[in-house]
């Protein structure tokens, strides 16, 4: 048995480090974390704006650790045309349930990413609840990290099944660099943070939305690149005009969903008082 989970695990590890799975950037992570703070209630609001630098220097440590350790891509993914056509509902949103249908070797190499969520809002809730701030601010910065990952669309499907003709590192160009290029002149308005019913099925409606963009960035990076030799200047202004509110929409949206879900785990563990 022992044998077998490594084996697995190497196996794991060598098809991520193949994908090279960017995820949203360093920069696009803080920016999310953020913005998320400015969604509070005052109740909270304070606690955060205080923490926000432990927090904006830890919200990037996931994606960082894929570089170290492939096999932690799966926490940030899910391969959803790999289950079944849209709306792809052969994939049970329980994790015992899709582990009992699908196995654990298939569930690790398409993706844990919305089951990660709910364990790190868990930990989240249990950490406020035994005032240990500490923690807190850790898992509050995990959690931002994942919940973030659900809103961008190319952790959604496997590089290799992205439609034929699309240009490598789309995803790259699309999370990463437009950010870094265009992100002080976003006209953000993430709306107030609300209260996550269930923060695992939220999950997985966020990777599904999230998923229903590829076809239209796909398609504006192949326009956008028309007639170009290179990835120019020209090429990121074209790709920013015609994509960039699709990007503006993912990265205010996950703002909203990092408040919500901070907000979610303070409420269920009982609202406690916080320092200031």
């Amino acid at each position: 048995m022992r044998l077998g989970s490594r084996t697995i695990a190497a196996s794991i590890a060598v098809f991520f480090a193949a994908q090279s799975v960017l995820a949203w950037g360093v920069g696009a992570q803080r920016f999310i974390s953020g913005k998320a703070i400015e969604t509070l209630p005052p109740e909270i609001r304070g606690f955060y704006e205080n923490s926000a630098t432990q927090i904006r220097s830890l919200v990037a440590g996931p994606t960082q650790s894929i570089e170290s350790d492939p096999n932690e891509a799966r926490y940030h993914v899910l391969y959803l045309d790999r289950y079944s056509p849209f709306p792809f509902d052969v994939l049970p949103r329980s994790y015992k349930a899709a582990l009992a249908k699908f196995g654990r070797a298939k569930l690790d190499s398409n993706g844990r990413l919305p089951w990660q969520v709910g364990v790190y809002s868990a930990k989240l809730t249990t950490a406020f609840r035994g005032k240990d701030w500490d923690h807190v601010r850790q898992f509050s910065a995990l959690l931002a990290n994942f919940v973030a990952e659900t809103h961008d669309p190319f952790n959604m499907s496997d590089p290799k099944d992205l439609r034929t003709g699309t240009s490598p590192g789309l995803q790259g160009r699309f999370s990463t660099s437009l950010v870094e290029r265009y992100s002080m002149f976003f006209p953000m308005r993430p709306n107030d943070a609300y209260f996550v019913n269930d923060p695992t099925d939220s999950a997985f409606e966020n990777c599904l939305a999230s998923h229903s963009w590829l076809e239209v960035i796909e398609n504006a990076d192949r326009r956008s690149r028309a007639g170009l030799a290179d990835y120019t200047d020209e090429y990121y202004d074209r790709f920013y005009n015609a994509i960039g509110a699709v990007l503006i929409r993912q990265l205010s949206e996950a703002s909203t969903e990092v408040g919500a879900f901070w907000l979610t785990s303070w409420v269920n563990a009982g609202k406690p008082s916080l320092p200031q």
